[in-house]
C-alpha cells in the first residue's frame, strides 16, 4: 500500500517570526495533543525571556547554539552477535542529532516543576547556550556511555 503523504522536511514550513524551519520543527516536537497555537505561545514567550535576559546575543542564535550544544556526535545502539547482546558506538545521522536534542531538551524542561512551561524551557535554552543543565548531561552521559563501550566498536555494521 502505497504512501500519499510523509510529514518530512519538505512540507515543514518555518515560523513566522524567526522563519525557520528549525523552530518550527520543535514547536511541532513541544505540541501536546494538537495544541499548535498554545506551542507557539509558549516558545515565542521563552525566546521573549531569553531577549530579556542575554541582550546581547539575538534569541534565535542562543537556541540555534543550544541546540548544537546538545547534538550527540555518537552514541550507543544494541547489536546481537552470537547469543549476545553488545552495546555498539555509532555515528548519529544529523536528522537523529536534532530530533534527540530537542527531546532532551523538552524533557528536561518538562521534569521542572512550579514555573509556567516558557520559564523552564527559556531556563533550559539558556543553561544549554552556556553548555550547562539537565539536557547538556545527559548528551554526557550518553557520550560516556560510547566510550566505555569503544571496545566492541568492532561490532558496528
Amino acid at each position: 500500500m502505497p504512501r500519499r503523504f510523509t510529514a518530512s522536511a519538505k512540507q515543514l514550513r518555518p515560523d513566522a517570526r524567526y522563519n525557520s524551519k528549525v523552530v518550527s520543527k520543535f514547536i511541532n516536537c513541544l505540541m501536546l495533543d494538537g495544541k499548535k497555537s498554545v506551542a507557539v505561545k509558549v516558545v515565542y514567550d521563552a525566546m521573549d525571556i531569553i531577549e530579556k535576559k542575554i541582550s546581547e546575543v539575538e534569541p534565535i542564535e542562543v537556541f540555534d547554539a543550544a541546540i548544537k550544544n546538545v547534538k550527540p556526535m555518537i552514541e550507543v545502539r544494541s547489536k546481537r552477535v552470537g547469543g549476545s547482546t553488545y552495546q555498539v558506538p555509532m555515528q548519529v545521522k544529523p536528522s537523529r542529532q536534532t530530533a534527540l536534542s530537542f527531546r532532551w531538551i523538552l524533557t528536561a524542561a518538562r521534569a521542572k516543576k512550579g514555573k509556567p512551561m516558557c520559564e523552564r524551557l527559556s531556563e533550559e535554552l539558556m543553561a544549554a547556550y552556556r553548555k550547562e543543565g539537565t539536557a547538556m548531561t545527559t548528551r554526557e552521559n550518553v557520550h560516556r556511555m560510547a566510550d566505555a563501550n569503544k571496545a566492541f566498536s568492532h561490532f558496528a555494521w
